[in-house]
């Protein structure tokens, strides 16, 4: 409680549901940071030196790497014009192309890898078109990337989608009526301003692209990644050897999310 005259401030004491509430807030928090948690423990120096300077160790992350920078570049480049549309409702049956978006995002991985080897392996009429451009969706680079955009690009279309919807359209009213053509308008404007919803997209898509998997390990087992090779080192030599290409993963993946959503959220706040 808060005293009205001059005499010292009193603070009331938090009441038996906000501390119900606090402490089971922070029995889910520690359950979801349980697994990265036993994963630092079960890790020495030894064991992460040993692994990581084997000949070849660290050439899935220079795959991985590469794949995702290309899976993303590609996602935001067809995705961003799609979610803009989205967004402001300009087109026809906007909740059938929604569905379109969910539904890869609603299909487990590993059914969308055997669809996409039925939809574009070599003995489709899709595979037999990528041929001719010396591309093969099966067991190849090529192959790696498609696995990774289609298990990607849902959050990143229906994130960059609830980014611009947040931007007020009379604002691009606003800018159009001054004489500001549409592109600078989208320039100096919806992009600003949808810019916190956009990293935020952007991250998680980052990190599912590095992190994909079972649409991988069906069209895309070659050449390896860092998920088939945490996958194929755990078939081959147990958990433990495992653990170490889990933390390079993990390293890798996570800085972008972790800093684009505080990025995000003092943006937010200045808006």
């Amino acid at each position: 409680m808060i005293s009205n005259g001059a005499g010292p401030r009193r603070v009331a004491l938090a009441g038996p549901g906000t501390v119900v509430a606090l402490a089971v807030a922070a029995v889910v928090w520690l359950a979801l940071l349980g697994p990265v948690l036993t994963l630092v423990s079960h890790l020495s120096w030894q064991s992460i030196s040993t692994a990581l300077t084997q000949p070849g160790a660290l050439q899935p992350l220079g795959v991985s790497l590469e794949a995702s920078v290309i899976a993303v570049a590609v996602i935001v480049l067809a995705g961003t014009p799609l979610a803009y549309l989205l967004a402001r409702g300009r087109l026809p049956w906007g909740r059938v192309w929604e569905a379109g978006l969910l539904l890869p995002l609603l299909t487990p991985p590993l059914v969308v890898g055997l669809l996409l080897v039925f939809m574009i392996g070599p003995a489709t009429p899709i595979g037999s078109a990528l041929s001719h451009l010396r591309l093969t969706a099966a067991d190849t680079f090529f192959a790696l990337v498609v696995a990774e955009i289609y298990e990607a690009v849902p959050y990143y279309v229906l994130g960059a989608e609830a980014a611009f919807a947040a931007v007020d359209p009379e604002l691009e009213r606003a800018a159009s009526l001054l004489g500001d053509p549409a592109p600078r308008t989208w320039r100096r404007i919806t992009l600003p301003l949808a810019a916190p919803g956009l990293a935020s997209a952007l991250a998680v898509t980052w990190a599912r692209s590095m992190g994909a998997f079972g649409a991988v390990l069906i069209i895309a087992y070659h050449p390896f990644g860092l998920p088939m090779q945490i996958w194929t080192t755990l078939q081959e030599t147990g958990l433990n050897s495992a653990l170490p290409f889990a933390l390079v993963l993990l390293v890798v993946a996570l800085p972008l999310p972790l800093a684009a959503y505080i990025w995000s959220a003092r943006a937010r706040r200045r808006l």
